[in-house]
């Protein structure tokens, strides 16, 4: 038993690489807090999760005042039951966002501890279903981004050998995501998939009638397209639709993923493991996933979702949105495009340590032992 003896904390701010705007908001930041745990063997993991600019101090205290001295003088490799008593010892702010987040970095970090220590990359140790995965790319499909933007992205991507492109929705007026859509769909033709992100911009019916009108371009998924919490509103939909519903970024407890599924109120999975409390739950969501053959098709961080994704049966997709190219050294491997498991031990992230330090926020880097509590 190796116990922890160190825990390091930074948040990290970093700009989007280009302007992202959907239907609701512009990301304009992503905080990234991260948790570096040393045991007594003196093995290291690393691990993060986001925010898109907001909540990112709250994270960060829950580490520092809550999870920190519950951490110090555990057995690192006791992931399950660190997790389950973090969320315990934090359940009157369950089920939500600050503590999922804050539970993500730390249970990415213990991974990344473990798959060091055993020697192997994360993708094999979770399961090793398959050593790459499908890509479809999000960066040229922003709702600002005019038509003919749209095209060119979508056809230099295929042309790559990605095998779609996700376009964001949500203009005043169907009208005009129809024409952007089917301005795209021409230019591509049917061999190549085009998703479709609402940001829970809709109400129930408007969502249906969009659908309607959307149906006849054959569109890989309608993703996020109410409110994450109207379960009832995305059975309506799924019921009314015959594209497929797309839910799970916005979504902080497998419990919840549950009732999608059995209740018919979606048909991909898209769990992201910096919002569902890290590699542990999601995990289980996958495996849930798998028993009502639904894909897996995570959110964003592809750097870590690829490892995720490849150790998966039902892992399909990995989406392409580049965020962590100014803190790292390594990079997301694309082979005909496909993004391809990593082969180092751990998550497969190789940070640079100096451009963490030049962007860290002051007031959140600190390290804690058993001597400074």
């Amino acid at each position: 038993m190796a116990k922890i003896e160190k825990i390091e904390f930074r948040m990290v701010n970093l700009d989007p690489m280009v302007v992202r705007t959907d239907a609701i908001q512009s990301f304009v930041r992503q905080e990234t807090p991260m948790v570096t745990i040393t045991d007594a063997d003196g093995a290291v993991g690393t691990g993060y999760s986001y925010t898109i600019g907001t909540g990112g101090a709250s994270v960060m205290r829950m580490l520092i005042d809550h999870f920190a001295p519950l951490l110090l003088g555990r057995d690192a490799d006791r992931i399950e039951a660190i997790w389950h008593e973090l969320e315990f010892a934090t359940h009157a702010t369950t089920i939500g966002a600050i503590t999922s987040i804050a539970l993500a970095a730390v249970d990415t970090a213990l991974w990344d501890l473990r798959a060091k220590k055993q020697g192997m990359p994360l993708w094999k140790l979770a399961g090793g279903a398959r050593d790459r995965c499908k890509l479809y790319t999000t960066e040229g499909g922003w709702l600002h981004i005019e038509t003919q933007a749209l095209v060119e992205d979508a056809l230099e991507a295929k042309a790559k050998g990605f095998t779609g492109s996700k376009i964001k929705i949500g203009k005043p007026h169907v009208a005009e995501d129809l024409r952007r859509l089917r301005a795209v769909r021409d230019a591509v033709g049917d061999d190549y998939e085009i998703m479709t992100d609402c940001n829970q911009a809709f109400t129930v019916d408007e969502a249906i009638r969009r659908a309607e009108r959307l149906a006849d371009l054959d569109l890989a998924w309608i993703e996020e397209p109410l409110p994450a919490d109207d379960i009832e509103g995305h059975v309506r939909l799924s019921n009314a639709t015959s594209i497929p519903v797309a839910v799970g970024e916005s979504l902080y407890s497998i419990r919840h993923f549950r009732e999608y599924m059995q209740r018919g109120a979606c048909s991909i999975i898209q769990v992201d493991v910096g919002r569902i409390g890290g590699v542990t739950p999601w995990l289980k969501v996958a495996h849930a996933a798998e028993a009502f053959d639904m894909p897996v098709c995570p959110h964003f961080l592809m750097e870590l979702q690829v490892s995720l994704t490849c150790a998966v049966q039902k892992g399909k997709y990995v989406e392409y949105i580049p965020q962590l190219n100014e803190v790292t050294t390594s990079r997301l491997e694309i082979r005909d495009g496909h993004a391809i498991a990593p082969s180092e031990p751990g998550l497969g992230i190789a940070w640079d340590w100096d451009a963490l330090r030049r962007r860290s926020v002051g007031e959140f880097t600190t390290e804690v032992t058993a001597r400074s509590i």
